[in-house]
């Protein structure tokens, strides 16, 4: 997701370390984190594979600046990563985020779309944080207060983001 959020970043416009270490933080920082020790490396990676240019201009009464920009196969990966995010990235909240935040990078409709009902059709699929005999368990079903509280926010949760993806997809699709 580090990787994903630098080529999304950069993709708006060049920036230099902490901007871009402020922008993911922005993004995801509150849930996961950038330390310094994963932001520099993952750059340092994606310089090395030609996805990132980096210059160096003067800093604003201080050291010179590393500005990073994103090369054309910075662009190509980073439109890859969109039109096949990994399961991990529907399903985890936090990730799909990270891809919902530079989707509109992915040019064609139909491919953000299709995105779209991946994370559609995993949140209408039963699930919940308990299982009984190995059924979920549902708010009403819950033994105590916070587990009812848990499923019910999940559930209004779910329910929001489901309606939000349906018009979401009619409208990529021109059918809304």
């Amino acid at each position: 997701m580090l990787e994903l959020s630098i080529l999304g970043f950069l993709a708006e416009q060049p920036l230099h370390g902490y901007e871009l270490k402020e922008r993911i933080k922005a993004l995801s920082g509150h849930v996961r984190p950038v330390s310094d020790g994963a932001l520099y490396p993952a750059i340092t990676r994606l310089v090395t594979a030609g996805k990132l240019d980096q210059r160096t201009e003067e800093g604003a009464g201080a050291a010179p600046r590393r500005v990073l920009s994103l090369t054309g196969a910075g662009r190509a990966d980073l439109l890859e990563r969109l039109r096949r995010p990994k399961q991990t990235e529907i399903t985890d909240q936090v990730r799909f985020n990270t891809v919902l935040a530079f989707l509109r990078h992915l040019p064609d409709r139909r491919e953000q779309a299709a995105v779209l009902r991946r994370r559609l059709d995993f949140l209408e699929a039963p699930s919940s944080f308990f299982y009984r005999e190995g059924e979920p368990v549902r708010a009403e079903e819950a033994e105590d207060l916070f587990r009812q509280g848990m499923l019910r926010v999940a559930r209004a949760t779910g329910e929001a983001e489901r309606g939000w993806l349906r018009e979401a997809i009619a409208r990529l699709e021109g059918t809304g």
